[in-house]
C-alpha cells in the first residue's frame, strides 16, 4: 500500500490536486494506494492529540493508522516560508516514535509558486525523514512555478512535470 500525503491542511490545496494526479499515475501502474489529506486532520490535534494526549484522540488516530498502514509514502509538499508546512511537521511529530513511518520508503514531491520548486522544503523534510529511519528515494521531484501549469480542473499542463512524476512513481512501485 502506498500512502500519498497531501502535506498541507489548506482546503482544496494544490498539494491535494497533485496528490490526485499522482494517484492516477499509481492506478495506471496497478499499485494500491490511498490519499491522506492533512486537510482532514482534526483542527485541534496539536493540543488534543500530541504529547500527554498521544493515542487518546480517535480522529487523529485514524489518520495515524493510514500512515502506519503504508509500505511506502509519497509526500506532496508545498513550500511555506522556505520550509515544509507547520501542519506537516506537527503531524509527523504526532506519529509514534520509534515506529510510525520508520523503515518505510518515501518519495518526495516539492511544489512552489516560485522558481525553486520547493527545494528547501524537500531538504528539510529529507533530514526529518532520515532521522526517523525512513528511506528517501533519490529522485525528488520539484515542480516550480506550479501556478502556471496546474489548471483549475486539476490537470497538470506540463509534459515534463508529468513525466518526472511518472518516472518517480515507477521507481517507487519497483523498489
Amino acid at each position: 500500500m502506498i500512502t500519498i500525503i497531501a502535506g498541507t491542511n489548506r482546503p482544496a490545496s494544490r498539494a491535494r490536486r497533485i496528490a490526485n494526479i499522482y494517484a492516477a499515475l499509481l492506478e495506471e501502474l496497478g499499485a494500491e494506494y490511498q490519499i491522506l489529506d492533512l486537510a482532514d486532520l482534526p483542527a485541534d490535534f496539536t493540543t488534543s492529540a500530541l504529547y500527554d494526549n498521544m493515542g487518546k484522540h480517535e480522529d487523529f488516530n485514524k489518520v495515524v493508522r493510514q500512515a502506519e498502514a503504508a509500505d511506502k509514502l509519497v509526500f506532496i509538499v508545498p513550500e511555506y516560508n522556505c520550509s515544509i508546512p507547520g501542519v506537516l511537521k506537527s503531524f509527523i511529530d504526532g506519529l509514534p516514535y520509534p515506529g510510525g513511518i520508520r523503515g518505510k520508503q518515501a518519495a518526495l514531491v516539492g511544489l512552489s509558486a516560485g522558481s525553486q520548486g520547493g527545494i528547501l522544503a524537500l531538504s528539510h523534510l529529507t533530514d526529518i525523514l532520515m532521522y526517523l529511519g525512513t528511506t528517501v528515494l533519490p529522485a525528488r521531484v520539484r515542480l516550480p512555478s506550479l501556478d502556471k501549469y496546474l489548471l483549475s480542473n486539476g490537470e497538470l499542463d506540463n509534459s515534463l512535470y508529468l513525466q518526472l512524476l511518472k518516472d518517480q512513481a515507477v521507481q517507487l512501485v519497483a523498489s
